[in-house]
């Protein structure tokens, strides 16, 4: 693999000495938040969204912010599951072909694919501090004050233009009290984990904050060795999808590779993940505040737990395991079961072209490398000063600078099959650096400005076997690179124009490029002739095709450009806004109003397979419309919020099958990008708290949302009445009840319910006919119930998590359209319970 391109000096030294502390508190100068005597939950959450603290009920814009006492509460031990009882939000894990990443998305906008050429539309903050990728995204909740999701374009209010929204993760910050906490849990399939965190003073003016985890779990899904289950020439027989019965391991066929009782190769889907924090702040006056945090995090499991759909396998006649065994309905292997793939004797691979130079004419090639294990290894230092420069002056400073390294293997057939592979490795550092200046100008008008410089450089290095292109089998590695960088400047004013009456408005102009330089090798470092050629015979264009691309002499003029060392490169420039207006009818009653726009940035496709098909995509653009009220009602026993929105989506990005290269034969195999079109996107959020006695706490969440394009571009698939990639309706209810005990302490038994509607994954095309695939519904329940003893510093907590054992699907990953026979599925954990006990000090 290359080598990993450190960040230069130069970026290492502005990340630290420019102001050496992590994200931290809220800005010391920034305006106190209104200290309501809430009721519910007897908690004033404070936000600091627009630049300043405030109480979230004072505050115009659609947020779930929860505490990190509410995650607890919630069994909520990842940023996926926080998300889950947010409205219009998802934040899902990806399937082994996507490595450890996920899949974010707020009211329909986001994104899937992790490859770092794109951006991820929904940006992931870690104490102000940006996360440029989705890869490595499934944070802990790792001793957490609270997290914000702010829902629609925040390219005025945060460090990243964010189209779709931003979630912000605040970790809890060293007050020198020298309190703590040690928690251990033992649950189902050995899992193990422990958290621990210790607040100490080093002196009067410096404090440090140290907290860790460590969580490790067999995983959930069997991988069955195919030749150990039906042995070669045992007679197992099966029906296929032509009502043939056929033996299912004829021989000589498919030799074993283990002889377990049980054949059972490993367990998927298992947890391997330990993180490290370290916070060290300083304050040596009420006007100066400097805050330091380091972070380390190590992931190492088995790949995610995927299995095939047995719905939607097709068999392929041009791809045989073995001599006499088709790809086809025998290799579904179960609900939480699939088959061995690492190791497995190569198949041969029946090429369409007879005597193709490429080996593919009935040769088999090596067996299939890699093994099942996912890699992610990541560090990062940041910081925030905060200095009071007189009683209405403040100037702030966020520094930021991470690295991570991930490895991970993908044989997506899940079979013995030797349809292809890929082998990955992922690097990428970023720097960031932030400056605001916050005034209060008057005592009603509050003004920030601001700077804001982001940089990251990633080495995508990915080995591809992709047996299933037709034509011709496709070995090739990728070492591509891609650099990005981008600068801001930024202005907010928050005016109270009369009692009760708020404009906040802001403006951001952002600057942005990026540039991804390509290699195509073969296996053996030599350049692959079939991605990478340099010229052919006049008159012999890609694949045989006249590209009339000679001179009047007949010479030739380079028909076929090189790909390797070929460098993209995207430049942008957006100015955003936003104005919101709010209005306090009462104590109880917010009403506001607001319109923002927001962007996302383009680029050129960054798979492609030959050089005509690096084809440029434009940004994504977004004009956000919304409205809402924010209530607290019934004496404060009742916390009602309602938002609705329109968004004027245009430019949509969208992944093709066939790729816009206008030379004849080099439009596939594709994986290009462009922009699909127009939308608009409508629809409501609603989210509820209510205290009805003391001690019972309710909480619901409903939300609902509806795409409608409105045109589509002929270069891409989508079709006009094609439905939106965000389930229509998602809802979630939770409910405890804190029961006295007087010297026993306190027993609270709490429960959550969540709901989501089909989900639309992307259209289908086989034999002709277009088909749309969606993941089905799903309701899950979750059960806690926590004992507390009286000194309220002891708790004993037993959970069960997917409480009814539904099976549902998270994410999907679909190359029938390519060729492969198979659409896999990543099924969601089942049932599970845990028992944790907690000492606080």
């Amino acid at each position: 693999m290359r080598a990993f391109s450190k960040a230069p000096l130069r970026h290492v030294l502005a990340a630290s000495a420019s102001t050496l502390a992590l994200l931290a508190t809220p800005a010391l100068a920034q305006e106190d938040a209104e200290q309501q005597d809430e009721r519910i939950g007897n908690t004033t959450i404070v936000v600091t969204a627009q630049f300043r603290e405030q109480a979230l009920q004072d505050t115009p814009l659609a947020i779930t912010a929860v505490t990190g006492e509410m995650i607890e509460a919630r069994s909520q031990n990842d940023l996926a599951t926080v998300a889950d009882s947010a409205p219009n939000v998802s934040i899902r894990p990806q399937g082994s072909s996507f490595g450890p990443s996920v899949s974010a998305s707020i009211r329909g906008i986001g994104q899937t694919d992790f490859n770092p050429a794109y951006e991820p539309g929904v940006g992931i903050y870690i104490d102000d501090v940006y996360y440029p990728q989705l890869t490595g995204a499934i944070f802990d909740t790792l001793d957490l004050e609270r997290v914000e999701i702010l829902r629609g374009p925040q390219g005025t209010l945060s460090g990243r233009n964010s189209l779709g929204g931003a979630i912000k993760m605040y970790s809890r910050m060293p007050n020198g009290d020298s309190s703590g906490y040690v928690e251990a849990g033992y649950g189902s399939r050995d899992r193990i984990s422990l958290r621990a965190a210790a607040d100490f003073a080093i002196t009067d003016t410096l404090f440090m904050r140290v907290s860790g985890v460590s969580k490790n779990q067999d995983g959930y899904v069997d991988q069955i060795d195919f030749g150990c289950r039906f042995p070669a020439g045992g007679g197992d027989t099966f029906v296929d999808n032509d009502g043939v019965t056929q033996e299912v391991n004829p021989a000589p066929g498919v030799a074993a590779r283990v002889n377990t009782s049980d054949c059972v190769v490993d367990k998927l889907g298992g947890v391997g993940y330990q993180a490290l924090r370290g916070i060290l702040r300083f304050e040596p006056n009420a006007d100066f505040d400097f805050t330091i945090i380091a972070d380390y995090t190590n992931d190492d499991r088995t790949v995610a737990g995927e299995v095939i759909d047995a719905t939607a396998i097709v068999t392929n006649p041009n791809i045989q395991p073995a001599p006499g065994i088709l790809y086809d309905d025998r290799f579904i292997c179960g609900p939480f079961c699939s088959y061995q793939t690492d190791g497995n004797e190569a198949g041969v691979f029946q090429a369409l072209v007879p005597g193709d130079p490429f080996g593919a004419d009935g040769t088999p090639l090596a067996a299939t490398p890699g093994n099942n294990r996912s890699k992610y290894s990541s560090w990062g230092v940041s910081g925030q000063m905060n200095w009071n420069l007189n009683d209405w002056l403040q100037l702030q400073s966020i520094t930021g600078y991470r690295e991570f390294d991930t490895y991970f293997f993908a044989d997506g057939d899940l079979s013995p099959a030797f349809i292809g592979y890929g082998e990955n490795d992922l690097t990428n550092w970023s720097v960031s650096q932030e400056v605001r200046l916050n005034a209060e100008l008057t005592e009603n008008i509050f003004a920030t400005v601001g700077g804001y410089y982001f940089e990251q450089f990633s080495i995508y290095d990915s080995a591809q076997d992709l047996r299933y292109v037709p034509v011709y089998p496709l070995q090739f590695r990728q070492p591509d690179e891609i650099a990005a960088d981008a600068w801001a400047a930024f202005a907010n004013v928050a005016w109270e124009i009369v009692p009760d009456l708020n404009i906040n408005a802001g403006i951001r102009y952002t600057e942005e490029t990026k540039q991804q330089t390509y290699f195509r090798y073969n296996f053996d470092g030599t350049v692959n002739a079939f991605l990478d050629p340099v010229g052919a015979a006049c008159g012999e264009g890609f694949d045989g095709v006249d590209t009339n691309d000679c001179d009047n002499d007949g010479n030739t003029t380079e028909v076929l450009r090189a790909l390797s060392g070929n460098t993209a490169n995207y430049e942008g420039d957006k100015i955003d806004w936003r104005v919101a207006v709010d209005y306090r009818f009462s104590d109880q009653v917010l009403a506001y109003a607001s319109v923002a726009t927001g962007f996302k940035g383009g680029g050129s496709n960054p798979r492609p397979f030959n050089a005509f098909q690096l084809v440029p995509f434009g940004p994504e653009e977004l004009v956000a419309y919304e409205v809402g009220l924010k209530t607290d009602l019934l004496d404060r026993r009742l916390r009602a919020n309602l938002s609705a929105f329109l968004n004027k989506f245009t430019d949509i990005q969208t992944g093709v099958n066939i790729c816009p290269t206008g030379v004849p034969g080099t439009e596939t195999p594709s994986a290009c990008r462009v922009n699909a079109g127009d939308a608009d996107i409508r629809g409501f959020e609603l989210e509820l708290q209510a205290e009805p006695v003391d001690g019972l706490m309710l909480d619901a969440s409903l939300s609902y949302i509806d795409l409608k394009y409105k045109t589509v571009s002929p270069l891409s698939q989508t079709q006009i009445d094609d439905p939106g990639t965000a389930p229509p309706w998602k809802a979630s209810f939770g409910a405890q009840y804190r029961i006295d005990l007087d010297s026993a302490g306190t027993l609270t038994p709490r429960f959550d319910v969540f709901y989501q509607d089909d989900q639309f994954t992307g259209p289908l095309t086989l034999g002709g006919v277009r088909m749309l695939n969606f993941l089905p519904s799903f309701t899950t329940v979750n059960a806690r119930l926590t004992w507390r003893n009286e000194a309220d510093d002891l708790a004993v907590s037993l959970e069960v998590t997917n409480l009814t054992d539904e099976y549902y699907l998270l994410s999907s990953f679909d190359l029938r359209g390519a060729g492969t026979g198979y659409r896999k599925v990543l099924p969601a954990r089942p049932r599970e319970w845990a028992l944790t006990v907690r000492k606080d000090f």
